[in-house]
């Protein structure tokens, strides 16, 4: 007997999360998000001011380029970091695009004094912790999307490690941590946190970045954390990088040739 019923389509199975913890915005779409850090071999600012300018205006035609393909932000560290000058944070859907726009970087003539000293990358993804933020108060979740606040002044990221024992907890036990946490966060809410997993696609298995236009609101926040129960398993949140975000000529201006207005005025 052949059985004429409309065969059915087999669902494809929801993937299992740790410990039974309910991920919010499991179908949004994601982006992936790298943070590039450079530094400037000296060799460059000993070039003639004339040659400076030209490197320096096709790099900044380059990543305005690229600014209309894919979420690109940059931001200066001359004077703030020995180990790094100048970075860029860029966001996509397509792996292929953070590679296409790294090697158009490195092709131009500036490009090739440039040293990769850092490079972060990761994903956006629904927090399986939305529920405890809500708790705490906040009641928007953050988007997936990234969104650069151009209107923030600074910009500051680490990569973070959470100790193996934390996944080894009852989900009720961490999102009660974390609740604290986002409790301590709200006191804050200028600063906007942005959050990006890494899980076996890079070393570290966050990235955590901060906009903010007061550094020194940013270093209260973190001394406030550091007393909280879920800080106590961290196992690694450095090297943290502080810089100034500006527009990609003013951001590479900083790397020489353009004297500042005290300098002008010496």
């Amino acid at each position: 007997m052949t059985d004429s019923s409309t065969p059915t389509t087999p669902t494809a199975p929801t993937p299992n999360l740790p410990h039974g913890v309910v991920e919010e915005g499991r179908d949004a779409p994601r982006q992936f998000v790298s943070w590039t850090c450079y530094k400037l071999d000296p060799a460059w600012r000993r070039l003639p001011e004339e040659v400076r300018e030209e490197h320096k205006a096709e790099l900044a035609e380059v990543l305005e380029a690229w600014g209309e393909k894919l979420v690109l932000s940059t931001y200066t560290a001359v004077g703030i970091r020995p180990d790094m000058d100048f970075m860029t944070w860029r966001a996509t859907p397509e792996l292929e695009l953070l590679q296409q726009s790294q090697t158009d970087i490195f092709s131009t003539q500036l490009g090739t004094y440039l040293e990769t000293t850092y490079l972060y990358t990761g994903t956006t993804k629904g927090s399986q912790y939305t529920k405890a933020a809500e708790e705490a108060g906040f009641l928007k979740q953050r988007p997936l999307a990234v969104t650069p606040a151009v209107e923030r002044k600074y910009f500051i990221m680490y990569p973070f490690v959470k100790q193996r024992r934390w996944y080894a907890l009852p989900p009720e036990e961490r999102g009660r941590m974390m609740r604290e946490h986002a409790v301590i966060g709200r006191q804050w809410p200028s600063i906007k946190l942005n959050t990006a997993f890494s899980f076996g696609i890079d070393d570290q298995e966050f990235m955590t970045a901060f906009e903010t236009d007061s550094v020194h609101d940013f270093l209260d926040l973190m001394m406030a954390m550091r007393g909280t129960e879920a800080s106590s398993y961290t196992e690694r949140d450095t090297p943290i990088f502080t810089t100034i975000r500006m527009e990609a000529r003013a951001a590479l201006d900083t790397l020489g040739g353009a004297r500042t207005a005290v300098a002008l005025d010496a």
